[in-house]
Protein backbone atom coordinates (compact mmCIF):
# COMPACT_ATOMS: atom_id res chain seq x y z
CA UNK A 1 0.00 0.00 0.00
CA UNK A 2 1.69 3.33 -1.01
CA UNK A 3 1.31 5.93 1.99
CA UNK A 4 -0.10 9.38 0.57
CA UNK A 5 1.47 12.83 2.10
CA UNK A 6 0.02 15.85 3.39
CA UNK A 7 0.83 19.57 2.67
CA UNK A 8 3.03 20.92 5.90
CA UNK A 9 2.79 24.38 6.98
CA UNK A 10 5.26 27.03 8.48
CA UNK A 11 8.65 24.66 8.39
CA UNK A 12 11.65 26.49 10.04
CA UNK A 13 14.62 25.82 7.86
CA UNK A 14 17.45 23.74 9.89
CA UNK A 15 19.80 21.28 9.52
CA UNK A 16 19.86 18.08 11.62
CA UNK A 17 23.44 15.28 11.38
CA UNK A 18 21.65 11.76 10.58
CA UNK A 19 22.50 10.24 13.79
CA UNK A 20 22.68 6.13 14.25
CA UNK A 21 20.70 4.34 16.58
CA UNK A 22 22.10 1.17 19.19
CA UNK A 23 19.84 -1.71 17.52
CA UNK A 24 16.84 -2.75 19.40
CA UNK A 25 16.74 -6.08 22.04
CA UNK A 26 15.21 -8.79 21.07
CA UNK A 27 12.04 -8.92 23.40
CA UNK A 28 8.76 -9.25 21.15
CA UNK A 29 6.51 -7.87 23.89
CA UNK A 30 5.25 -4.26 25.09
CA UNK A 31 7.47 -2.77 28.16
CA UNK A 32 11.39 -3.39 29.13
CA UNK A 33 12.50 -1.35 26.74
CA UNK A 34 15.39 0.44 27.15
CA UNK A 35 12.85 4.12 27.47
CA UNK A 36 8.95 3.84 26.90
CA UNK A 37 6.91 1.25 26.97
CA UNK A 38 7.87 -0.90 24.17
CA UNK A 39 10.88 -2.95 23.41
CA UNK A 40 11.22 -5.25 20.40
CA UNK A 41 12.52 -5.25 16.68
CA UNK A 42 10.26 -3.37 14.03
CA UNK A 43 8.70 -5.06 11.04
CA UNK A 44 10.35 -4.68 7.80
CA UNK A 45 7.83 -5.82 5.12
CA UNK A 46 9.07 -7.81 2.38
CA UNK A 47 6.66 -6.82 -0.27
CA UNK A 48 7.05 -3.04 0.54
CA UNK A 49 7.61 -0.65 -2.57
CA UNK A 50 10.96 0.16 -2.09
CA UNK A 51 12.01 -4.05 -1.81
CA UNK A 52 9.58 -4.39 -4.98
CA UNK A 53 11.79 -1.80 -7.26
CA UNK A 54 15.41 -3.12 -5.49
CA UNK A 55 14.61 -6.49 -6.57
CA UNK A 56 13.33 -5.56 -10.21
CA UNK A 57 16.42 -2.86 -10.85
CA UNK A 58 19.62 -5.27 -9.92
CA UNK A 59 21.29 -2.91 -12.25
CA UNK A 60 20.51 0.23 -11.60
CA UNK A 61 22.90 2.61 -10.35
CA UNK A 62 21.26 3.48 -7.53
CA UNK A 63 20.08 0.80 -6.45
CA UNK A 64 23.05 -0.59 -4.08
CA UNK A 65 22.68 2.71 -1.26
CA UNK A 66 18.71 2.78 -1.63
CA UNK A 67 18.52 -1.20 -0.65
CA UNK A 68 21.34 -0.72 2.03
CA UNK A 69 20.21 2.22 3.43
CA UNK A 70 16.26 2.24 3.20
CA UNK A 71 15.27 -1.28 1.63
CA UNK A 72 16.25 -2.66 4.68
CA UNK A 73 14.95 -1.02 7.49
CA UNK A 74 11.16 -1.85 8.93
CA UNK A 75 8.62 1.24 7.59
CA UNK A 76 4.85 1.69 7.89
CA UNK A 77 2.18 -0.07 6.29
CA UNK A 78 -0.37 2.73 5.15
CA UNK A 79 -4.32 1.51 5.07
CA UNK A 80 -5.43 4.54 2.66
CA UNK A 81 -7.76 3.25 0.31
CA UNK A 82 -11.53 2.88 1.72
CA UNK A 83 -13.31 -0.78 1.51
CA UNK A 84 -14.84 -1.94 4.08
CA UNK A 85 -15.54 -5.60 2.93
CA UNK A 86 -11.51 -6.04 3.02
CA UNK A 87 -10.59 -4.36 6.01
CA UNK A 88 -10.24 -7.15 8.35
CA UNK A 89 -8.65 -9.14 6.02
CA UNK A 90 -5.79 -5.82 5.29
CA UNK A 91 -4.83 -5.57 8.75
CA UNK A 92 -4.42 -9.34 9.21
CA UNK A 93 -2.74 -10.30 6.61
CA UNK A 94 -0.12 -7.68 7.76
CA UNK A 95 0.01 -7.97 11.01
CA UNK A 96 0.20 -12.05 10.45
CA UNK A 97 3.33 -11.66 8.31
CA UNK A 98 4.87 -9.43 11.24
CA UNK A 99 4.00 -11.76 14.11
CA UNK A 100 5.75 -15.13 11.90
CA UNK A 101 8.78 -12.48 11.80
CA UNK A 102 8.58 -12.29 15.66
CA UNK A 103 8.97 -8.16 14.84
CA UNK A 104 6.45 -5.49 15.48
CA UNK A 105 4.28 -3.82 12.97
CA UNK A 106 3.94 -0.59 12.16
CA UNK A 107 0.18 0.45 10.65
CA UNK A 108 -0.76 3.71 9.52
CA UNK A 109 -4.30 4.59 9.44
CA UNK A 110 -5.55 6.98 7.03
CA UNK A 111 -8.97 6.87 6.47
CA UNK A 112 -10.73 9.94 8.51
CA UNK A 113 -13.16 11.33 6.49
CA UNK A 114 -12.69 14.87 4.63
CA UNK A 115 -8.54 13.75 5.06
CA UNK A 116 -6.18 16.29 4.00
CA UNK A 117 -9.06 18.83 3.72
CA UNK A 118 -9.27 17.89 0.08
CA UNK A 119 -5.48 18.61 -0.77
CA UNK A 120 -2.98 16.43 -2.48
CA UNK A 121 -4.17 13.31 -0.26
CA UNK A 122 -8.05 13.69 -0.23
CA UNK A 123 -10.11 10.89 0.38
CA UNK A 124 -11.48 8.66 3.44
CA UNK A 125 -14.38 7.36 4.68
CA UNK A 126 -17.45 9.13 2.72
CA UNK A 127 -18.59 9.71 6.11
CA UNK A 128 -17.61 9.34 9.92
CA UNK A 129 -20.40 6.70 10.52
CA UNK A 130 -18.36 4.20 7.64
CA UNK A 131 -15.27 5.38 9.21
CA UNK A 132 -16.39 3.93 12.63
CA UNK A 133 -17.38 0.38 10.55
CA UNK A 134 -14.23 0.64 8.92
CA UNK A 135 -12.00 1.36 12.28
CA UNK A 136 -14.52 -2.18 14.05
CA UNK A 137 -13.65 -4.09 10.79
CA UNK A 138 -10.05 -3.59 10.69
CA UNK A 139 -9.73 -4.08 14.39
CA UNK A 140 -10.82 -7.53 14.31
CA UNK A 141 -7.60 -8.38 12.47
CA UNK A 142 -5.24 -6.70 15.00
CA UNK A 143 -4.56 -9.67 16.94
CA UNK A 144 -3.39 -9.79 20.49
CA UNK A 145 0.56 -8.94 20.03
CA UNK A 146 2.29 -5.64 20.23
CA UNK A 147 1.29 -3.55 17.23
CA UNK A 148 1.94 0.36 16.76
CA UNK A 149 -0.82 2.37 15.34
CA UNK A 150 -0.40 5.64 13.71
CA UNK A 151 -3.57 7.15 13.63
CA UNK A 152 -4.70 9.64 11.17
CA UNK A 153 -1.79 11.69 9.77
CA UNK A 154 -3.01 15.72 10.24
CA UNK A 155 -6.13 14.62 11.52
CA UNK A 156 -5.82 17.49 14.24
CA UNK A 157 -3.14 19.37 13.26
CA UNK A 158 -5.06 20.49 9.93
CA UNK A 159 -8.47 21.42 10.68
CA UNK A 160 -9.09 25.06 9.24
CA UNK A 161 -11.47 23.12 6.28
CA UNK A 162 -13.70 22.38 8.92
CA UNK A 163 -16.31 24.18 10.82
CA UNK A 164 -16.69 24.07 15.03
CA UNK A 165 -19.31 21.27 14.95
CA UNK A 166 -17.35 18.92 12.15
CA UNK A 167 -14.15 19.49 14.34
CA UNK A 168 -16.31 17.93 17.06
CA UNK A 169 -17.74 14.95 15.33
CA UNK A 170 -13.90 14.49 13.77
CA UNK A 171 -12.84 14.51 17.89
CA UNK A 172 -15.25 11.94 18.90
CA UNK A 173 -15.02 9.53 15.93
CA UNK A 174 -10.98 9.50 16.52
CA UNK A 175 -11.68 9.00 20.51
CA UNK A 176 -14.25 6.48 19.43
CA UNK A 177 -11.74 4.75 17.34
CA UNK A 178 -9.06 4.54 19.35
CA UNK A 179 -11.18 2.78 22.09
CA UNK A 180 -12.33 0.26 19.62
CA UNK A 181 -8.29 -0.06 18.71
CA UNK A 182 -7.22 -0.75 22.05
CA UNK A 183 -10.50 -2.73 22.88
CA UNK A 184 -9.78 -4.90 19.91
CA UNK A 185 -5.94 -5.48 21.04
CA UNK A 186 -4.78 -4.57 24.44
CA UNK A 187 -1.40 -4.80 23.42
CA UNK A 188 -2.06 -2.42 20.19
CA UNK A 189 0.14 1.37 21.06
CA UNK A 190 -2.18 3.96 19.21
CA UNK A 191 -0.96 7.32 18.64
CA UNK A 192 -2.66 10.41 17.57
CA UNK A 193 -1.55 13.72 15.20
CA UNK A 194 0.09 16.19 17.06
CA UNK A 195 1.75 17.83 13.75
CA UNK A 196 5.09 18.80 14.33
CA UNK A 197 7.30 21.46 15.95
CA UNK A 198 6.67 24.34 13.48
CA UNK A 199 3.16 23.77 13.34
CA UNK A 200 0.93 24.32 16.13
CA UNK A 201 2.11 25.51 19.54
CA UNK A 202 2.65 22.77 22.27
CA UNK A 203 -0.27 24.35 24.10
CA UNK A 204 -2.62 24.04 20.96
CA UNK A 205 -1.53 20.94 20.55
CA UNK A 206 -1.99 19.51 24.00
CA UNK A 207 -5.53 20.78 24.22
CA UNK A 208 -6.47 19.38 20.66
CA UNK A 209 -5.09 15.73 21.67
CA UNK A 210 -7.19 16.41 24.51
CA UNK A 211 -10.30 16.71 22.74
CA UNK A 212 -9.43 14.10 20.47
CA UNK A 213 -9.44 11.39 23.53
CA UNK A 214 -5.29 11.31 23.98
CA UNK A 215 -6.44 10.04 27.43
CA UNK A 216 -7.32 6.60 25.89
CA UNK A 217 -4.22 6.45 23.76
CA UNK A 218 -0.50 5.37 24.00
CA UNK A 219 0.39 8.83 23.33
CA UNK A 220 1.20 11.22 19.86
CA UNK A 221 3.30 10.98 17.14
CA UNK A 222 5.14 13.81 15.31
CA UNK A 223 7.00 15.08 11.99
CA UNK A 224 5.25 12.34 9.87
CA UNK A 225 6.21 13.42 6.41
CA UNK A 226 8.50 16.39 7.65
CA UNK A 227 12.23 17.08 8.02
CA UNK A 228 12.17 18.64 11.28
CA UNK A 229 15.11 17.75 13.47
CA UNK A 230 15.15 14.78 16.05
CA UNK A 231 16.07 17.23 18.66
CA UNK A 232 13.46 19.45 17.98
CA UNK A 233 10.56 16.98 17.82
CA UNK A 234 11.63 15.73 21.19
CA UNK A 235 11.67 19.07 22.68
CA UNK A 236 8.43 19.55 21.04
CA UNK A 237 7.19 16.42 22.44
CA UNK A 238 8.23 17.46 26.12
CA UNK A 239 6.54 20.68 25.91
CA UNK A 240 3.37 18.92 24.93
CA UNK A 241 3.68 16.29 27.30
CA UNK A 242 3.94 18.88 30.21
CA UNK A 243 0.80 20.67 28.82
CA UNK A 244 -1.09 17.37 29.17
CA UNK A 245 0.43 16.54 32.59
CA UNK A 246 -1.20 20.08 33.34
CA UNK A 247 -4.61 19.11 32.17
CA UNK A 248 -4.43 16.06 34.23
CA UNK A 249 -3.57 13.47 31.62
CA UNK A 250 -0.03 11.66 32.44
CA UNK A 251 1.58 9.00 31.13
CA UNK A 252 1.53 9.81 27.61
CA UNK A 253 4.28 9.18 25.37
CA UNK A 254 5.64 10.63 21.68
CA UNK A 255 7.19 8.51 18.65
CA UNK A 256 9.07 10.63 16.12
CA UNK A 257 9.05 10.19 12.53
CA UNK A 258 12.70 10.20 11.69
CA UNK A 259 12.16 9.27 7.65
CA UNK A 260 14.21 12.06 5.94
CA UNK A 261 14.82 14.47 8.33
CA UNK A 262 18.47 14.11 7.97
CA UNK A 263 19.06 16.61 6.19
CA UNK A 264 17.66 20.20 5.35
CA UNK A 265 14.43 20.96 6.48
CA UNK A 266 13.78 23.88 4.43
CA UNK A 267 10.26 24.21 2.19
CA UNK A 268 8.29 21.34 2.72
CA UNK A 269 8.00 19.92 -0.81
CA UNK A 270 10.69 17.82 -1.02
CA UNK A 271 10.13 16.36 -4.05
CA UNK A 272 11.85 19.39 -5.97
CA UNK A 273 14.94 19.09 -3.31
CA UNK A 274 18.18 17.58 -3.21
CA UNK A 275 19.66 18.55 0.01
CA UNK A 276 16.93 15.63 1.99
CA UNK A 277 18.77 13.16 3.70
CA UNK A 278 17.02 9.72 5.65
CA UNK A 279 17.29 10.38 9.69
CA UNK A 280 18.06 8.09 12.71
CA UNK A 281 17.32 4.35 11.45
CA UNK A 282 13.73 2.87 12.69
CA UNK A 283 14.58 1.47 16.62
CA UNK A 284 12.17 0.99 19.83
CA UNK A 285 15.68 1.97 22.06
CA UNK A 286 15.63 5.39 22.25
CA UNK A 287 16.99 6.07 25.57
CA UNK A 288 14.85 9.04 26.35
CA UNK A 289 11.78 7.92 28.97
CA UNK A 290 9.14 10.55 27.07
CA UNK A 291 9.86 9.03 23.22
CA UNK A 292 8.51 5.17 23.05
CA UNK A 293 10.10 5.04 19.21
CA UNK A 294 11.93 6.27 16.09
CA UNK A 295 10.02 5.36 13.12
CA UNK A 296 9.63 5.97 9.84
CA UNK A 297 6.07 6.46 8.87
CA UNK A 298 6.51 8.17 5.84
CA UNK A 299 8.61 5.63 3.72
CA UNK A 300 11.70 7.13 2.18
CA UNK A 301 10.86 7.49 -1.58
CA UNK A 302 7.27 8.19 -1.79
CA UNK A 303 6.64 11.78 -3.17
CA UNK A 304 4.55 14.03 -1.36
CA UNK A 305 2.23 15.30 -4.05
CA UNK A 306 4.68 17.76 -5.45
CA UNK A 307 6.25 17.31 -8.45
CA UNK A 308 4.68 12.95 -8.44
CA UNK A 309 2.04 11.65 -7.52
CA UNK A 310 1.46 11.29 -3.57
CA UNK A 311 2.63 8.07 -1.98
CA UNK A 312 4.58 6.74 -5.64
CA UNK A 313 7.56 5.25 -5.13
CA UNK A 314 10.54 7.39 -7.15
CA UNK A 315 14.16 5.85 -6.99
CA UNK A 316 15.46 9.31 -7.27
CA UNK A 317 14.25 10.42 -4.47
CA UNK A 318 15.06 7.44 -2.65
CA UNK A 319 18.58 7.63 -3.76
CA UNK A 320 18.76 11.50 -2.93
CA UNK A 321 17.58 10.32 0.71
CA UNK A 322 19.94 7.75 1.01
CA UNK A 323 23.26 8.80 -1.14
CA UNK A 324 25.54 10.26 1.40
CA UNK A 325 23.70 8.65 4.83
CA UNK A 326 25.75 6.72 7.60
CA UNK A 327 24.99 2.96 7.09
CA UNK A 328 22.56 1.14 9.42
CA UNK A 329 23.47 0.08 12.96
CA UNK A 330 24.39 -3.56 12.93
CA UNK A 331 22.78 -5.90 15.37
CA UNK A 332 24.31 -5.81 19.09
CA UNK A 333 24.81 -8.93 20.71
CA UNK A 334 23.72 -9.75 24.33
CA UNK A 335 25.07 -8.11 26.43
CA UNK A 336 24.32 -10.80 28.98
CA UNK A 337 26.21 -14.82 29.25
CA UNK A 338 23.75 -17.48 28.01
CA UNK A 339 23.37 -19.91 31.30
CA UNK A 340 25.64 -21.97 31.60
CA UNK A 341 24.05 -25.82 31.39
CA UNK A 342 25.48 -29.27 32.05
CA UNK A 343 27.82 -30.63 29.17
CA UNK A 344 25.69 -33.58 26.71
CA UNK A 345 26.97 -36.97 27.54
CA UNK A 346 27.03 -37.01 23.32
CA UNK A 347 28.07 -34.75 21.51
CA UNK A 348 25.60 -32.39 19.06
CA UNK A 349 26.18 -32.14 15.42
CA UNK A 350 28.04 -29.47 14.22
CA UNK A 351 25.20 -28.20 12.05
CA UNK A 352 21.40 -28.05 12.80
CA UNK A 353 19.88 -30.42 10.22
CA UNK A 354 17.92 -28.80 7.34
CA UNK A 355 14.20 -28.53 7.90
CA UNK A 356 14.07 -29.33 3.92
CA UNK A 357 16.79 -30.96 1.55
CA UNK A 358 18.64 -28.19 0.06
CA UNK A 359 17.94 -27.14 -3.32
CA UNK A 360 19.82 -29.81 -6.16
CA UNK A 361 20.74 -28.58 -9.22
CA UNK A 362 18.66 -25.85 -10.96
CA UNK A 363 15.82 -27.03 -8.50
CA UNK A 364 14.50 -24.78 -5.70
CA UNK A 365 13.44 -25.78 -1.95
CA UNK A 366 10.68 -24.05 0.48
CA UNK A 367 11.08 -24.09 4.25
CA UNK A 368 7.82 -23.13 6.78
CA UNK A 369 7.89 -21.64 9.84
CA UNK A 370 4.45 -21.78 11.56
CA UNK A 371 3.72 -19.48 14.60
CA UNK A 372 0.40 -21.17 16.04
CA UNK A 373 -2.28 -19.54 18.72
CA UNK A 374 -5.21 -20.58 20.17
CA UNK A 375 -7.24 -21.65 16.87
CA UNK A 376 -5.16 -20.41 14.29
CA UNK A 377 -1.77 -19.68 13.37
CA UNK A 378 0.39 -17.72 10.68
CA UNK A 379 2.93 -19.05 8.63
CA UNK A 380 6.32 -17.79 7.15
CA UNK A 381 7.70 -19.59 4.13
CA UNK A 382 11.44 -18.86 2.62
CA UNK A 383 11.95 -20.15 -1.30
CA UNK A 384 15.48 -20.95 -2.25
CA UNK A 385 16.58 -21.18 -5.50
CA UNK A 386 19.23 -23.46 -6.47
CA UNK A 387 22.26 -23.46 -8.42
CA UNK A 388 20.17 -21.71 -11.57
CA UNK A 389 18.07 -18.30 -11.25
CA UNK A 390 14.25 -18.98 -10.63
CA UNK A 391 11.76 -17.71 -13.39
CA UNK A 392 8.90 -18.51 -11.49
CA UNK A 393 8.23 -20.89 -8.72
CA UNK A 394 5.48 -23.15 -7.25
CA UNK A 395 5.44 -24.01 -3.59
CA UNK A 396 2.51 -26.84 -2.67
CA UNK A 397 2.31 -26.94 1.46
CA UNK A 398 0.88 -30.10 2.65
CA UNK A 399 -1.45 -28.86 6.01
CA UNK A 400 -2.30 -31.10 8.65
CA UNK A 401 -5.89 -32.57 9.10
CA UNK A 402 -8.13 -30.14 9.97
CA UNK A 403 -6.33 -26.53 9.04
CA UNK A 404 -6.89 -24.30 6.59
CA UNK A 405 -5.60 -21.22 4.49
CA UNK A 406 -7.63 -17.93 4.94
CA UNK A 407 -5.03 -16.07 3.41
CA UNK A 408 -1.95 -15.37 1.76
CA UNK A 409 0.48 -12.54 1.09
CA UNK A 410 2.93 -12.23 -1.12
CA UNK A 411 2.17 -15.61 -3.17
CA UNK A 412 -1.47 -16.28 -5.05
CA UNK A 413 -2.73 -19.99 -3.27
CA UNK A 414 -5.21 -22.69 -4.66
CA UNK A 415 -7.20 -24.69 -2.71
CA UNK A 416 -7.23 -24.03 1.32
CA UNK A 417 -7.16 -27.56 2.96
CA UNK A 418 -5.02 -30.57 2.17
CA UNK A 419 -2.51 -29.55 -0.21
CA UNK A 420 -2.51 -26.29 -1.21
CA UNK A 421 -0.35 -24.24 -3.83
CA UNK A 422 1.10 -21.09 -4.20
CA UNK A 423 2.39 -19.65 -6.93
CA UNK A 424 4.73 -16.73 -7.46
CA UNK A 425 3.41 -12.75 -7.97
CA UNK A 426 4.75 -10.08 -10.50
CA UNK A 427 7.35 -8.92 -8.00
CA UNK A 428 9.01 -12.31 -6.10
CA UNK A 429 9.26 -14.79 -9.21
CA UNK A 430 12.48 -14.27 -9.83
CA UNK A 431 15.18 -15.00 -7.56
CA UNK A 432 19.05 -15.04 -8.23
CA UNK A 433 20.85 -18.49 -8.00
CA UNK A 434 21.62 -19.60 -4.64
CA UNK A 435 18.95 -16.41 -3.06
CA UNK A 436 15.69 -16.43 -1.63
CA UNK A 437 11.89 -14.97 -1.81
CA UNK A 438 9.38 -14.82 1.14
CA UNK A 439 5.56 -15.17 1.30
CA UNK A 440 3.28 -16.00 3.85
CA UNK A 441 -0.32 -17.53 4.89
CA UNK A 442 -2.59 -17.17 7.98
CA UNK A 443 -5.07 -20.35 8.36
CA UNK A 444 -7.50 -21.90 10.80
CA UNK A 445 -6.86 -25.21 12.94
CA UNK A 446 -3.60 -26.41 14.02
CA UNK A 447 -0.38 -25.09 11.36
CA UNK A 448 2.66 -26.80 13.27
CA UNK A 449 3.22 -30.53 10.88
CA UNK A 450 3.11 -28.49 7.82
CA UNK A 451 5.48 -29.69 5.15
CA UNK A 452 6.44 -27.76 1.78
CA UNK A 453 7.66 -28.60 -1.77
CA UNK A 454 9.11 -25.94 -4.54
CA UNK A 455 9.26 -26.55 -8.16
CA UNK A 456 10.89 -23.81 -10.27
Amino acid sequence: MAILSRRRRSVAASVAAVAGATAAAVCFAAGGASAGTISGPLYRDPSSAVVRWVAANPGDSRAAAIRDKIASQPQARWFANFNLSTAQAEAAEFIGAANAAQQIPVLAIYQITNRDCGGASAGGAPDLNQYQTWVSNFSRGLGNRTVIIILETDSLALLTCLNSNEINARNQAISTATRTLKSANPNAKVYLDAGHSTWNSANETANRLRAAGVQYADGFFSNVSNFNPTSSEANFGRAVISALNGMGISGKRQVIDTSRNGGASGDWCGDDNTDRRIGMYPTTNTNDNNIDAYLWVKPPGEADGCRYTAGSFQPDLAFSLANGAPNPPTTTPPTTAPPTTAPPTTAPPTTAPPTTPPPAGNGCSASVTVNQWSGGFTASVTVTAGATALNGWTVTITLPGGAAVTSAWSAQSSGNSGTVRFTNVSYNGQVGAGQSTNFGFQGTGTGPGATATCAG
